[in-house]
């Protein structure tokens, strides 16, 4: 993500992480771009493609809809506004742009990502938003808001109290709390206090009809609450040794700390998938194992790529 003056601070997103934040591998955008010319992104000083928050709206716009089949060679000569007419006529799109749920977000990953998609995407009427959650209290009460949103990547006990006195001060009707890691009975004490509580869907999609559950006092659907399948490994064992060796020029030594911990931690998951194992129950706990092992690589890729975007060290070729 880089910053374009221009009077103002205009923030653009390079290939990858305008992908991301749309819903697409980066293959299909680059096959999408080369075929279609769906956008007329910027260039940065090394040449890299870059996408201001409307084209990332667009391309998020482009996704939902060939997802519902229809064909990329026609959508991409449409605007913004036809492309949100057409998903105008999907039946539960329609119900829910009808009468978007008017949230206060917390969080600095789903706060960037909603607003890159604009006001109003997912079903969602953004009153409000923080990164952290100790900024809360500073969000407007008058803002009418239905819904307070929280973002924690990992939850703990800690974050109890904090919560509920946001909910209190924001004078919300309902609280959804999103996490990737959590232990059972943090979850079971926010429930008691009438939090929903559930994984960070993959899909944003699906966080308008979790606020709405949330006002209907339902559970989340058990789909939303599965936990994240483990993806492949973003960062190969060269790209982080020319990150940390890189980041000998700057004076925090966090890219070289933060490359050996990804190494040994991408080590060790794929050692405990090779295992050896002398009976089913061991089969199961090195198989837990590599599935704990493997989260916590994908959470600390993620802080990796923050840390590497804001100090300007080399991202793998492949990203765009």
């Amino acid at each position: 993500m880089e910053a374009n003056n221009k009077g103002q601070e205009r923030i653009m997103y390079r290939t990858g992480a305008a992908a991301r934040l749309a819903g697409l591998p980066v293959e299909t955008l680059r096959v999408w771009e080369r075929r279609y010319s769906l956008s007329d992104a910027q260039r940065s000083e090394r040449g890299q493609r870059l996408y201001s928050a409307e084209q990332v709206a667009r391309l998020g716009l482009l996704k939902q809809l060939v997802d519902q089949g229809h064909s990329i060679g026609v959508l991409g000569g449409l605007s913004s506004e036809q492309l949100q007419s057409m998903l105008g006529l999907d039946g539960q799109a329609r119900a829910v742009a009808a009468a978007p749920v008017r949230v206060l977000l917390v969080g600095a990953v789903l706060s960037r990502r909603i607003a890159a998609m604009g006001r109003g995407a997912f079903g969602l009427d953004v009153r409000g938003y923080c990164d952290a959650l100790e900024q809360a209290p500073r969000l407007p009460r008058e803002a009418g808001a239905d819904v307070l949103v929280i973002e924690l990547s990992e939850l703990d006990d800690a974050a109890l109290a904090p919560i509920i006195a946001a909910r209190q001060v924001t004078g919300v009707a309902a609280t959804v709390v999103l996490y990737r890691f959590s232990p059972s009975a943090t979850i079971r004490a926010l429930r008691a206090q009438g939090c929903l509580v559930a994984r960070i869907p993959a899909d944003l999609g699906e966080l308008a009809l979790l606020c709405q559950s949330a006002l209907d006092g339902h559970r989340p659907p058990l789909q939303a609450l599965a936990a994240p399948a483990v993806t492949a490994p973003r960062f190969a064992e060269g790209d982080l040794a020319r990150i940390a060796a890189a980041g000998t020029n700057i004076t925090c030594e966090c890219p070289r700390h933060l490359s050996e911990l990804l190494q040994m931690v991408g080590s060790f998951e794929r050692y405990s998938q090779q295992c050896a194992s002398r009976n089913p129950e061991d089969a199961a706990v090195h198989a837990q194992l590599a599935l704990t092992s493997g989260r916590a690589r994908m959470l600390l890729e993620e802080a990796m790529e923050q840390l590497a975007l804001a100090d300007n060290l080399p991202l793998p070729s492949k990203w765009g």
